[in-house]
């Protein structure tokens, strides 16, 4: 690998050919990183498949939608038509969001693996970048945005309204990273975690202003995003053309600008992380028995980490918003639990034995059950997911009002069915594939990016289809329509949650699992 010009130190000395250089090797580390996550690649005809589905699937959305009844219609479609530029602007800040949370996007190469190879900063955020579509969330949000164009725009001029959506999500994406990044800087800095928290609260008080006072609709009608969809729906015209290079050149301009900030952070200790490591906590009385110790254990764990700390903030209110600003009723608020939960699983659910680490070997040598350290790292999964769908909805519930009896029944049996189900999933998939990852970086994943989308795309798929289920029964004037449906869903996913327990106590299946995750 190339180590010249690959320090944290921005090469000023050769001007403008130097900084070249710089950026040209970054791009070639990139390619050399990535054939290097390749090789650890489990089932490569597996990802392969994985790629073209996405690819035919993302092609399907993006043009049969145009020809479906009551595509650019008066009706729907019309309506759907007039929220688009809203919507680009919701997929904006979802993805400044995702990145600020993430410390600046998510690593190409883990902290501890980086460590021998002179990696720049450049190297680190091109790779973030490359990595952002594999994210089972962005790709909805693509998917939700090219779906949307197409059924609400019609077949005539498709391609040039879906090319200026394309560049639109590519420049949100590169945006994003600029401004994750600088507050990632700012954050590192003097300061900066009291600052990021200020801006945080201001921004969040004034959201609830405007949407206290009745403005946001009028917010929304003076987004510049209404600019660029004026011309992605204008042919092959003028303002088509002017959308397209403006876009061009704000993506490439945002890429080369992350870079700044990028090395500015890279030059700063991480204090989220530095402090969380360094925290001195006061002992409490020892719980009466050994369960609750091993949960007490887990809960530090788990909430003392910066990356489920900020990943569940973003989680929580980020739907709840979307819901508060979209004015989401009741019977549609069911979509939120399966979505959160998902997401949650997604922070360390899927790899959960990996928040041992080394301590695993340690863990495993204590003179308590092998079932106990199961239902403790299960109950713990299950806290976290319910603390997070729990916020979402009562933040959500600030607009919805008091729900009536059928929506209520509605709502937590789908918050009960979810939650046994996405922790039954977690749980399976953390015996069956674990991964050595270590969680202590905001921006680490508990699995390889190939792994974490086709998790998240099980997750999505199976949840969705749960809330879709629940939130027709929300409609239905009887209560116990959705108790009778949520007894077989809990039954099924207990069951299977049982029989993973039972695996776990397999001294050969708990040995591959703490040997892996402690290497």
């Amino acid at each position: 690998m190339p180590t010249a010009l690959s320090s944290t130190e921005t090469p000023t000395s050769n001007g403008a050919r130097g900084r070249v250089a710089a950026a040209r090797r970054a791009v070639e580390d990139v390619a050399i990183l990535f054939r290097f996550r390749a090789q650890a690649v489990r089932r490569r005809h597996l990802t392969r498949g994985l790629v073209g589905s996405f690819v035919l699937v993302t092609l399907a959305i993006a043009i049969v939608p145009a020809f479906l009844p009551g595509a650019q219609g008066a009706g729907k479609a019309f309506d759907i038509f007039l929220l688009m530029p809203s919507a680009m602007a919701g997929i904006l800040a979802l993805n400044v969001a995702s990145a600020i949370a993430s410390g600046g996007g998510r690593e190409l190469i883990s902290r501890d693996q980086a460590a021998p190879y002179p990696i720049s900063p450049t190297t680190d955020h091109l790779g973030a970048l490359v990595l952002a579509p594999l994210n089972i969330a962005w790709m909805i949000q693509a998917w939700i945005l090219l779906g949307a164009m197409a059924y609400s725009f019609g077949p005539t001029n498709l391609f040039q309204a879906q090319v200026v959506i394309l560049l639109w999500l590519v420049f949100a994406t590169t945006l994003g990273q600029v401004v994750a990044w600088t507050m990632e800087s700012v954050r590192r800095g003097p300061f900066g975690i009291g600052i990021s928290r200020g801006l945080l609260v201001c921004l969040g008080l004034a959201a609830g202003v405007v949407q206290l006072t009745g403005h946001t609709t009028d917010l929304l009608d003076q987004i510049p995003t209404l600019w660029f969809f004026q011309g992605a729906v204008g042919g092959w015209g003028l303002r088509w053309w002017v959308a397209l290079v403006v876009l061009l050149v704000g993506s490439t301009t945002a890429v080369a600008a992350g870079a700044v900030p990028t090395h500015l952070a890279a030059r700063r200790m991480p204090r989220d992380e530095a402090r969380m490591e360094t925290d001195q906590h006061e002992p409490r009385p020892v719980p009466r028995t050994v369960l609750g110790l091993l949960i007490r254990a887990d809960r530090a764990s788990v909430w003392r980490s910066v990356p489920m700390r900020r990943g569940v903030l973003v989680l929580a209110i980020g739907p709840g918003l979307v819901a508060v600003f979209g004015n989401l009723p009741w019977s549609s608020m069911t979509i939120l639990p399966g979505l959160v939960a998902s997401g949650g699983a997604l922070l360390f659910g899927v790899n959960a034995w990996c928040l041992d680490g080394r301590g695993a070997l340690w863990r495993e040598n204590l003179p308590v059950p092998a079932s106990a350290l199961f239902d403790a790292r299960a109950w713990v999964l299950t806290e976290f997911l319910a603390a997070a769908s729990l916020i979402t909805i009562g933040i959500g519930a600030l607009r919805a009002g008091l729900p009536d009896g059928v929506e209520l029944s509605a709502l937590v049996c789908t918050l009960l069915v979810v939650l046994l189900q996405v922790v039954g999933a977690s749980m399976r998939w953390s015996l069956a594939h674990p991964y050595p990852v270590d969680l202590r970086s905001a921006r680490a994943t508990p699995a390889p990016p190939a792994a974490m989308v086709g998790y998240s795309a099980r997750l999505a798929v199976s949840t969705t289809f749960t809330s879709l289920i629940f939130s027709a029964c929300a409609k239905v004037p009887d209560w116990r329509l959705s108790v009778i449906l949520a007894i077989p869903c809990l039954l099924w996913s207990g069951v299977r949650l049982a029989r993973t327990a039972r695996r776990w106590q397999d001294p050969v299946a708990r040995a591959l699992v703490i040997t892996t995750t402690a290497a």
